[in-house]
Parts: C-alpha cells; sequence; structure tokens
C-alpha cells in the first residue's frame, strides 16, 4: 500500500514530547559537511539512533540494502520512544554520539544542535539535494537567525516524512463513521458523549491547543502569542482549552484524566491499536505505529484538526517535517553518514518508507500522486493548510500547558487561571 499524498503548503518546526532534564554541558559548534572520507567503504560501519518504532522495519530494510549495495555496514539501533531521548542524552554526556539519530521536537534537539552534536546541511541543500524535498519542508527544517530555541541559524534535520495531527476513530467502539464524521468541537463531542472512550496524551495537548486556537488565530497571531508579543489569556486560548473542559464534563475522556509521563503517547497508541479506545488525539506517523502494533486492525479513519461553529477561520494543523535524521559531524565517518541520509531521501528509498511503514513523504514526485491509505485520509488533508510559522513552544511554556491541561481536566483549575499559569512561564522564557 502506497501512502502518499498532495502537496500542502509550509509548516511550522514543530512538535511535541519529551524534554531533556538534564542540561548537556558539552559544546561545540555545527559543521558542514566534511571532505569524503578516504577510508574504504568495507571499512565503514555506522550507527542510526532511531526513535521511531513505525519505521523501524522500513529502515532495517533499507539498511541492509544500503550494506549490500555499498559494503557500508549500517547497524540501527531502537531502543524505542520512551528511551530514546535519554539515551541520546547519555551518549552525548559520554562523548560517544551515534552517526545519524532521529530527529525529534525543536525544544529536545536543541540542546544537541547548540552543542555541535548535528552537522549544518544547508550548503549540501543548495548544492542540489534539496531537489529531493518541496520547499516547505526545507524551510519547516530551517532554524532563522534570532529564533526563540537560541539554536545557530542553520539546517540540521533531513526528513522522509510530512506530519499532521489530527483524530484517530475506531467506528466499533465511538459512534462516528468515516462518512458521518464529525467536523467541529461540538459536534464531536455530541458523538461521543458519556462513552468515556476518548484519550489524549498530556504531552500531546501544546499541538492540540494550537490547532483549536487556529479556529480564531492567524498564523502570524499564534506566532506572536509564542514568541511573546501577544497574550495567552486571550478568548481565543481560552476557547481551545475550554474544550478539554467540555470533553471531561460530557463524559467523553477515557478515565477522566489525561495520561502523563515519559511514554504517554504510546501508553495511548497502543491502547487505541489493541481497541480498548474508540479515538485518540494523535499525529500522522501513529498510523505507521499502528501498522507495527496490530497489522491486523486496519478498520479506522483519522479527522484533522476539529473547527468550532462560531469560528471565523477554517481549522489548521500545526505540521513537522516528521521522522527524518540528524548527522553526528563528530563521528568516525561524517562524510559516509551523509551519503547514508542522502540516500534514503532517494525518491525510491522514500517509496520504501511509503509501502513498508505507510509514511507520508516529503518528495515533490511522490506528493503529487496524490494517493493515500485509507486510515490517513484525514491527516492528508490537513498538509494543504498546515500552519505557517518559524517559532515553536519555549521549554518553560510547554512544560505549563502539559501540566495545566491535566489538572484542567481533574477539576483542579480554571481555563482562566490555567492560562495565567501559561503565561507568567511565558514570561519567563522571554
Amino acid at each position: 500500500m502506497t501512502a502518499l499524498m498532495t502537496r500542502g503548503r509550509r509548516g511550522a518546526i514543530l512538535a511535541g514530547s519529551l524534554v531533556i532534564a538534564t542540561a548537556l554541558t558539552l559544546s561545540g559548534c555545527s559543521q558542514a559537511a566534511p571532505e569524503a572520507d578516504p577510508t574504504a567503504a568495507e571499512d565503514i560501519e555506522l550507527t542510526f539512533l532511531n526513535q521511531s518504532r513505525g519505521q523501524e522495519a522500513a529502515l532495517n530494510q533499507l539498511a541492509e540494502q544500503y550494506t549490500e549495495q555499498t559494503g557500508v555496514k549500517v547497524t540501527i539501533d531502537s531502543p524505542g520512544p520512551a528511551d530514546y531521548l535519554p539515551k541520546l542524552q547519555a551518549r552525548a554526556q559520554s562523548g560517544d554520539m551515534p552517526d545519524i539519530y532521529s530527529s525529534f521536537a525543536a525544544t529536545d534537539m536543541a540542546p544537541f544542535y547548540k552543542a555541535g552534536w548535528a552537522m549544518d546541511l544547508t550548503d549540501e541543500l543548495e548544492g542540489g539535494w534539496s531537489e529531493d524535498f518541496t520547499s516547505e519542508v526545507i524551510e519547516m527544517s530551517t532554524f532563522e537567525d534570532g529564533n526563540n530555541l537560541g539554536i545557530p541559524a542553520g539546517v540540521y534535520s533531513a526528513h522522509w516524512e510530512t506530519q499532521t495531527y489530527g483524530m484517530m476513530v475506531n467506528p466499533a467502539l465511538a459512534d462516528m463513521t468515516v462518512d458521518d464524521s464529525p467536523a467541529t468541537m461540538e459536534d464531536f463531542i455530541d458523538a461521543n458523549e458519556g462513552d468515556g472512550s476518548f484519550s489524549i496524551a498530556a504531552s500531546l495537548t501544546p499541538q492540540l491547543i494550537q490547532g483549536l486556537a487556529s479556529n480564531w488565530l492567524t498564523d502570524e497571531e499564534i506566532a506572536a502569542t509564542l514568541n511573546g508579543d501577544e497574550s495567552w489569556e486571550s478568548e481565543a486560548w481560552q476557547k481551545a482549552f475550554q474544550f478539554l473542559v467540555d470533553l471531561k464534563e460530557a463524559g467523553v475522556i477515557a478515565n477522566g484524566a489525561l495520561p502523563g509521563g515519559q511514554d504517554d503517547n504510546p501508553t495511548v497508541e497502543t491502547a487505541f491499536f489493541t481497541q480498548t479506545l474508540g479515538s485518540i488525539f494523535d499525529a500522522s506517523p501513529g498510523v505507521s505505529v499502528g501498522f507495527r502494533t496490530n497489522p491486523e486492525f486496519t478498520e479506522y479513519f483519522s479527522i484533522g484538526i476539529l473547527g468550532a461553529e462560531d469560528a471565523p477561520l477554517d481549522p489548521r494543523s500545526p505540521g513537522i517535517p516528521g521522522k527524518g535524521a540528524v548527522i553526528n559531524p563528530k563521528g568516525e565517518h561524517p562524510q559516509a553518514a551523509l551519503d547514508f541520509v542522502k540516500w534514503l531521501t532517494e525518491p525510491e528509498q522514500q517509496q520504501v518508507f511509503a509501502e513498508v511503514g505507510l509514511i507520508l513523504p516529503t518528495n515533490p514526485e511522490l506528493l503529487a500522486s496524490g494517493q493515500v491509505p485509507e486510515q490517513l485520509v484525514g491527516y492528508a488533508a490537513g498538509v494543504e493548510s498546515l500552519q505557517v510559522m518559524s517559532t515553536t513552544f519555549s521549554t518553560d511554556v510547554r512544560t505549563a500547558i502539559v501540566a495545566e491541561a491535566q489538572r484542567l481536566v481533574l477539576g483542579e483549575t480554571t481555563v482562566d487561571d490555567a492560562l495565567a499559569a501559561i503565561q507568567a512561564a511565558q514570561d519567563r522564557s522571554s
């Protein structure tokens, strides 16, 4: 099954998930690609530390193929999503970084980029490599001067997936069908009232709230809030957070709480794909995770970001390039690592990711075909209107949103108090 989609607009450098608790103490500057290694290919061994369960099968297949074709041995190390960042941090602190590692949320990657563990790919992209990507994906991967994470200007990751956000629905456990799926927050609540079968990982609440807020805010207005130029305590953000309260009061949220902790989203995904939840909020890569978790379960569909009955704007998904790779410029064979990543992003290899892992590609030729698996249709539709901005949540703000969202659902705070706490976190970040 080919996982392809219609080409969309630009998106944000954004994702949600884990935050590194201990700051990296290593220092250095990111480097451009070095000259080719003089070492013979058969003597080169590369390690790719992989975060994603959903792409593991495709990545292993491609690594084996590359070894057969070139003689370069590539080992894929997949510790799992919960253990990925702690393992990467431990290796950075010990100075034993892998040759290649998965890109992740910008806030989580920032310490590694600033410590010099990421090759700046700008020159390579300007030299012709950019033809393997849409211009939107390259823009989403680019850090401009003065970005709010303090990352030096450059491009530090290459991607073979485009990612959007929305709902996954199992019609056997939720009162929703693909032909009559809810388009608004109000419709979603009405369709699921009292079911207690919807869940969202606490770590994904920043993406949910940002997507819902787009019903009332332009991309520029959302970016201004993230940059600290506009207040979190505005009516638009109040309406977005109120959705969590309305879900709780209508008995829609499973167990009346949002799962938290380091593995909260994998836990939610597993519950959905083992058919104990009727619907979840997730990113499009969840489809590839589900294919690996329970390949026999295919009777589900996806919905994009929900609209609102009083909204002046159409809802838009936060977007990021998705699965991809970062190259360690301090490794033994950085040029060989770069060559392997370039090969992974060629159309033929992106096709393998699409077919084996149900991954939405970034290559213009593949995107132009417009074909997607049924489970990805809702997510793919969101690519046409991705939010356009060049900023993301600060670490303090992301942490505050996650905590306040959990407290809201538990009835421990109000929307006004939650937004005041988030604004205070924004002020500390400014």
